[in-house]
């Protein structure tokens, strides 16, 4: 009911994670798959045509972190006509999807991470006795001992308030 709503009665909507995930297969049938292994860490990304507003002022690389069993595939996005893939990353695949009008976004990792999020997870499942991997990319020389640094602290903060600027304040009209 909620994403039957959004599609009429907002401006834009962003859908993060298993929320994008929900998105894709609810607006355009588009089925997640599981993965191999957990894809989790902090992975480089690549913009795919730095004309969309949504990434104008992104590094040609930037990291993002991601904490997933599932994905969604290119080539079935590809196949939508109305959406276009903004963003990827040849480790981690698919991380930013929009609609051609600008009205939906998905991002399949978590720029809004904070710097430990990653850690606290890792520690968490570990003390379920989860065979899991520490997260890549993510401590300095692979070291859980050792503090992680943010290195994805701006392009999140740049991706958000782009989302706020571009596709809600100059897009949603102001009703007296």
């Amino acid at each position: 009911e909620i994403m039957k709503w959004s599609d009429k009665n907002v401006t834009s909507s962003l859908f993060i994670c298993w929320g994008a995930q929900a998105g894709l297969y609810y607006f355009y049938g588009i089925p997640k798959y599981d993965t191999p292994q957990k894809v989790f860490g902090v992975f480089e990304h690549h913009v795919l045509d730095k004309n969309i507003p949504l990434v104008r002022g992104f590094d040609d690389v930037f990291m993002a972190p991601r904490s997933r069993n599932t994905e969604n595939r290119a080539e079935d996005i590809a196949k939508v006509k109305d959406l276009q893939i903004v963003s990827t990353s040849d480790d981690a695949g698919v991380y930013i999807v929009q609609s051609k009008d600008g009205r939906k976004t998905f991002v399949t990792g978590h720029s809004e991470y904070e710097p430990l999020t990653l850690n606290d997870e890792y520690v968490r499942d570990k003390a379920k006795g989860l065979d899991i991997e520490i997260p890549k990319n993510y401590y300095p020389d692979n070291d859980p001992t050792k503090t992680p640094q943010n290195r994805w602290k701006g392009h999140g903060s740049l991706l958000y308030t782009n989302w706020l600027n571009y596709y809600v304040y100059q897009q949603t009209p102001y009703v007296f």
